[in-house]
């Protein structure tokens, strides 16, 4: 079991001393003794063995064809049950983009559905509306025209669309443009089928708490409109949301905080925001990036202080404001500035049997899938081979047993 400081305390300077160099390390990147031990042994020897695509031992049992409520007789609980198991289609990105006049591969929105479906997913995000031009649709299909062709294709492969990383007003107070845009947005997810409708960036990059005040008003008046359209609206996160907020001081030369009070970026923005308005889809693998990177603070009083941050028990904390996961895996690299390399799922070192046993609400939850990575300008089958690594191996994900 990974071992954490508690979110709720700041420890001080003088608790890191409690460990050795080696024990800090492996406490702050969130990973099992045996693993850092094996990754160290990796490390100083030059180069951190690369992973063999859907041979993870606790994952290798190949799909799950059940449809029951989370139950698989003599092998455990299932911690993705078969309906929530999806996939965010930035993943397949290039399948979509691809020309289906130039390649007998999947090409476009409908075929890749076709082969998602076939893999066993159930649910997608969309990252746009954008495909092909030779593909059924035409190149965008960011219209009401458009997203009743996605819907129907989704119905015909047994997909449900849950999510969309798409349009949020770069405007506050919001333009009569940006608010008719959003509009239109939201009749699109919609017919769609969507609950929740979101997007790919954080609130703000600011660090500091007066920016992040003003992005939870946008963010209240936006989920607000949402509301009146049966929609959930949902932000996402990289690394630096997890990072601290600035909100101590002494002031710099232009009047902004310099320290911190220890509550993380998108913890506050929890704690302002309207959880009747506003959701969060938490990026796993950029969590424990931030989770590597954002471990000590300075407090008001100039000391060093230490919080290592609990990916898991930041969702269990606030529950149900976390309706979506991307499913993000990495192996642990600490020569790169961020602890992990992104990996497809089941093949990395991110303890997701953990993860998905500590947060709970199976049935609530929508893990999706996501690999930035899997497009290959060299292999342009890899993203669509890899997506079904991934779907094995998050549905042999099992409840461990006691």
């Amino acid at each position: 079991m990974t071992s954490y400081s508690d979110p709720s305390r700041t420890t001080g300077a003088d608790a890191a001393l409690t460990d050795t160099p080696d024990e800090a390390l492996r406490r702050s990147l969130g990973v099992a003794r045996r693993r850092f031990l094996s990754t160290c042994t990796a490390v100083a020897a030059g180069a951190v063995a690369a992973p063999v695509l859907g041979a993870s031992p606790a994952l290798a049992h190949g799909r799950d064809h059940g449809h029951g409520h989370g139950h698989d007789h003599g092998r455990g609980q299932v911690l993705v049950p078969p309906h929530k198991r999806g996939i965010i289609l930035y993943t397949v990105r290039d399948a979509t983009a691809r020309d289906p006049l130039a390649s007998d591969l999947p090409s476009g929105f409908r075929e890749v559905f076709k082969q998602l479906a076939r893999h066993g997913y159930r649910q997608v995000e969309f990252a746009g509306y954008n495909q092909h031009a030779n593909a059924p649709g035409g190149a965008s299909l960011e219209s009401v025209e458009g997203a009743r062709l996605l819907r129907s294709w989704l119905d015909e492969y047994g997909l449900r669309a849950q999510g969309n990383h798409g349009f949020i007003p770069s405007s506050w107070p919001l333009t009569a443009a940006d608010k008719d845009t959003f509009k239109k947005h939201l009749e699109i997810a919609n017919i769609l089928g969507m609950d929740h409708m979101g997007t790919g960036g954080d609130p703000t990059g600011s660090s500091y708490r007066a920016d992040w005040d003003v992005a939870a008003d946008k963010w209240n008046a936006l989920g607000e409109i949402a509301r009146r359209e049966g929609i959930k609206l949902y932000t996402h996160n990289h690394d630096s949301a997890y990072g601290f907020l600035l909100d101590r001081g002494p002031l710099d030369d232009q009047g902004r905080p310099t320290r911190s009070s220890g509550i993380r970026k998108l913890e506050y923005f929890l704690k302002v925001t309207d959880p009747k308005l506003v959701w969060l889809e938490m990026d796993i693998f950029w969590a424990h990036v931030a989770q590597y990177k954002f471990h000590t603070y300075t407090a008001p009083d100039g000391s060093t202080r230490r919080n290592v941050f609990d990916p898991a028990g930041l969702v269990t904390r606030y529950n149900k404001r976390y309706p979506l996961f991307h499913a993000k895996d990495g192996v642990v690299d600490t020569t790169n500035g961020m602890g992990w390399d992104m990996v497809p799922f089941g093949t990395g070192d991110i303890d997701y049997t953990t993860f998905f046993s500590r947060v709970g609400l199976s049935n609530y939850r929508n893990p999706m899938v996501e690999d930035d990575n899997s497009p290959s300008a060299t292999d342009p089958a890899q993203s669509l081979r890899e997506a079904k690594i991934s779907y094995d191996n998050m549905a042999a994900l099992r409840r461990r047993r006691r």
